[in-house]
């Protein structure tokens, strides 16, 4: 039986001003700059207590006989069982033998713009028309029917994930925060109060798709062709910024530099692909020239080189555990990584950018954690645990909300049917927002999509 949404009504947030009487007539009416605002809605849950369980918090601690307690939707004690007093009256769960975590965020996804069937019809995670987009939003993109997403939260534990775009354009776009819900359209997965992020691009990409086509052909024209872009952007945001205070005969409206002006002003997180440390050292500077600030660099292979500039300039590096060599820009890939930028104070983060990584994203943060340790770096297995929730929350701009087990945060929880970074364990339970959304031992809970549960057969019942 699939989990079916509970009735959402539509809503649009308004960014415009208000025209009060008493205001001047050149008072600026201002266009909305959320127009696709998110629809999400919790799914009803139940109070719910987990006792006897290992706790990792997300934070870096670990609870031993640990209890965490669910209701209203938002995580509402956590703590050791001999410490706390328990509610009565709520469905209690034994955790005995087992482990709760924070649900896992994937920072990097393409579920939705590239789903599977992975067919040409459904590749729209790039566009590709030139190397300045964006103008773009990948939501506008994402299928809401990928079986990723019910394969990410059944075998993966993943709660939450930002989906982004490709990484062909100097600037490919919007990406999206969503929580991992069924929803009939993306507006009812969005992450509510999530930031939008935006896809930059370095390196071979960019210069290996447009070199033939009008540039850039060249790591050079790489960065020549996005700085010409943020002074076009400098120039728009003071233009609507004298508009917003003084009024007047409102500038022209353009999607591209909207979206880059939104950087300029704090409200988009820039996520940049980018493998090679001299490039992020490149990215790092450029945007001191212009006056925002990279949020996280994806893939980020030789992070490890620039570990201490990372932690610096308050960057996260999204990364994998292993994949490395696949092309030159990545050859200088090493598997204590990520286990390196967190030793050296740095927002560590374990990614994915595939559809069946999503699924094992524990057991990658468990290879990269053991390459540390045989480095002699001293991590502990919950201290690895931020690189799979707390991390990725602060990059995404939504920790307040999200990421660890702390009183008053989203109940977004994983119980595992044993040690969370063993290849043995798998989900045994995960609510999103303290709603129970898949549970392995009820398979009325183990929710499909349409797509997948296909078209009616001649045998069926008319």
């Amino acid at each position: 039986m699939r989990v079916l949404l509970s009735g959402c009504a539509a809503m649009a947030l308004s960014a415009c001003a208000s025209m009060g009487d008493d205001e001047p007539k050149s008072a600026p009416k201002l266009f909305d700059r959320n127009p696709y605002a998110s629809t999400y809605q919790p799914y009803p849950g139940a109070p719910t207590l987990i006792m006897n369980a290992t706790v990792y918090d997300g934070l870096g601690g670990r609870i031993e006989n640990g209890a965490v307690y669910l209701a209203d939707g938002k995580i509402q004690m956590v703590g050791n069982v001999a410490s706390m007093t328990m509610p009565e009256g709520v469905q209690t769960i034994d955790g005995s033998g087992m482990w709760v975590t924070p649900g896992i965020i994937d920072v990097h996804s393409h579920l939705g713009n590239y789903p599977s069937p992975g067919v040409p019809a459904h590749s729209d995670g790039n566009e590709v028309t030139g190397p300045q987009t964006a103008n773009v939003w990948t939501e506008h993109s994402i299928w809401p029917q990928d079986p990723g997403f019910t394969r990410a939260l059944a075998n993966g534990g993943v709660t939450s994930l930002q989906v982004l775009p490709g990484s062909a354009n100097l600037f490919g776009g919007r990406s999206v925060t969503l929580k991992n819900v069924p929803g009939r359209n993306v507006m009812e997965m969005k992450f509510p109060g999530a930031p939008y992020g935006l896809k930059m691009a370095c390196g071979e990409n960019p210069k290996r798709v447009y070199g033939s086509r009008g540039g850039p052909g060249s790591r050079m024209a790489n960065i020549a062709m996005t700085r010409e872009e943020w002074i076009k952007a400098k120039a728009y945001d003071r233009e609507w910024d004298k508009y917003e205070k003084e009024g007047g005969k409102a500038p022209k409206r353009d999607l591209t530099m909207d979206t880059l002006r939104g950087v300029l002003d704090g409200e988009i997180i820039i996520h940049n692909h980018c493998y090679r440390a001299d490039e992020m050292s490149i990215m790092l500077t450029m945007a001191e020239e212009f006056g925002y600030k990279v949020g996280s660099f994806q893939h980020a292979v030789e992070a490890y080189k620039i570990a201490d500039l990372l932690a610096k300039h308050g960057t996260c590096a999204a990364m994998w555990a292993d994949w490395w060599g696949f092309k030159m820009e990545s050859y200088d890939g090493i598997l204590e990584n990520i286990s390196y930028v967190h030793a050296a104070g740095g927002c560590a983060i374990t990614h994915s950018d595939d559809a069946d990584g999503i699924q094992r994203l524990n057991q990658e943060t468990a290879k990269a954690l053991a390459a540390g340790r045989r480095q002699g770096l001293d991590i502990s297995d919950a201290e690895a645990w931020q690189w799979l929730s707390a991390n990725p929350a602060k990059s995404l701009g939504i920790f307040d909300k999200v990421g660890s087990l702390e009183p008053g945060k989203m109940a977004d929880v994983v119980l595992w049917n044993g040690d969370p970074l063993s290849i043995y364990t798998r989900p045994s339970k995960v609510w999103i927002d303290g709603a129970l959304m898949f549970d392995a031992t009820n398979p009325r809970l183990r929710p499909v999509t349409d797509f997948e549960l296909g078209q009616p057969g001649e045998g069926d019942v008319k």
